[in-house]
């Protein structure tokens, strides 16, 4: 564990010599307008919110904490960069991920999200060419219309859209209530924005993080929060990553948050509770890609988005990626890997990814 902390010291100051004031900006640019479904029989397990929304980075007391903790809305974002294109990861968390039907399952903590590929080009943020997003353990991938990628070796799922706020077009994405899935509007949930139906409506802010009004709010504001800052997830994860999950406080191995199945998870009779079900970026999968791994989509976004479309041109080497290059500052080397490191992925190869 100190070997992780000395090292972990280290790569956070060297990485911060970077000026990510642009990328916070490109990340508010393509930050989506999100329509959040909501149930009426609890839509306060529906807002969208921050880990540590009760003031500290426990996963097993978060679903406990749903009554008392600060519902502020925010949303975690990662920018990673190539030569052709930026891949940005925005990320919804909730306290639980509940049900109130029988023989169902709930889990405490969730994170599910989507990754947006954007072009880079003479523009200062390029042009958003698609959007694959993170539903479960599934993915899904959409296009606006005029892009040009087209199928790869998964289909497309829809059409993107979007909507207009604070002088520029952003992606709308929409979000089950209850399960929390999440794909391009309007394909998840039954909230589409209409008068008759139960709803949040979330705008990004820079600076402002609101509490919706009741379950059925159309205006309300979130704040960015970057994963790779220091004192956030990818803090937590990798001062955890050497340590078992009964010493953990937030991660129960790569990629996966801890949770248990204390306060009214599960009812002990047709409703089950699962623990360490909720999973970070680094942590999420599709469960029936064959080709393409745990954690891929963001440690090499560029390697499932080849796989997933074609006519994009894309590069395969990162001019920047956080994840690759804090692991590599950190030591950490194919023979010695975070705890629950995915048997797929090679850390050497994944680092040859990286310009010198």
């Amino acid at each position: 564990m100190k070997y992780v902390i000395i090292f972990f010291g280290i790569f956070m100051v060297q990485s911060c010599k970077r000026d990510n004031a642009f990328f916070g900006e490109l990340a508010y640019r393509y930050a989506p307008v999100h329509y959040q479904d909501t149930d009426n029989s609890n839509a306060r397990a529906d807002y969208i919110s921050k880990f540590d929304y009760d003031n500290n980075w426990t996963g097993t007391d978060n679903w406990e904490h749903l009554g008392t903790g600060n519902l502020a809305a925010h949303v975690y974002y990662s920018v990673t960069e190539t030569s052709t294109h930026w891949y940005i990861i925005y990320a919804f968390f909730h306290p639980r991920d509940w049900t109130d039907h029988a023989f169902d399952q709930e889990h405490e903590n969730d994170l599910e999200g989507v990754l947006c590929i954007v072009r880079r080009g003479n523009s200062q943020f390029g042009t958003m060419e698609g959007m694959i997003t993170a539903a479960h353990t599934d993915f899904y991938s959409y296009v606006p219309s005029g892009s040009p990628l087209t199928e790869g070796r998964e289909d497309i799922d829809g059409e993107l859209s979007f909507q207009s706020f604070d002088g520029a077009l952003h992606p709308k994405t929409s979000q089950e209530a209850k399960g929390h899935g999440v794909k391009a509007w309007p394909y998840a949930g039954d909230f589409s924005g209409k008068p008759d139906e139960d709803g949040i409506i979330y705008f990004p802010s820079k600076t402002t993080a609101e509490i919706p009004s009741s379950g059925n709010d159309r205006s309300v504001s979130y704040k960015l929060i970057d994963l790779n800052a220091i004192g956030n997830f990818w803090t937590f994860q990798i001062l955890e990553s050497t340590t078992d999950r009964d010493q953990a406080n937030t991660f129960a191995s790569w990629g996966t948050l801890k949770g248990d199945d204390g306060g009214t998870c599960g009812d002990g009779v047709t409703i089950t509770c699962s623990e360490d079900a909720a999973n970070t970026p680094w942590g999420w999968d599709d469960s029936n890609d064959g080709d393409n791994y745990k954690g891929e989509l963001a440690l090499d976004p560029a390697a499932v988005v080849d796989y997933y479309f074609d006519g994009g041109n894309f590069s395969p080497r990162y001019t920047r990626n956080k994840y690759l290059e804090e692991l590599k500052k950190g030591g950490f080397t194919d023979t010695f890997l975070p705890n629950g490191w995915p048997s797929q992925l090679t850390l050497s190869q994944l680092y040859l990814k990286l310009e010198p």
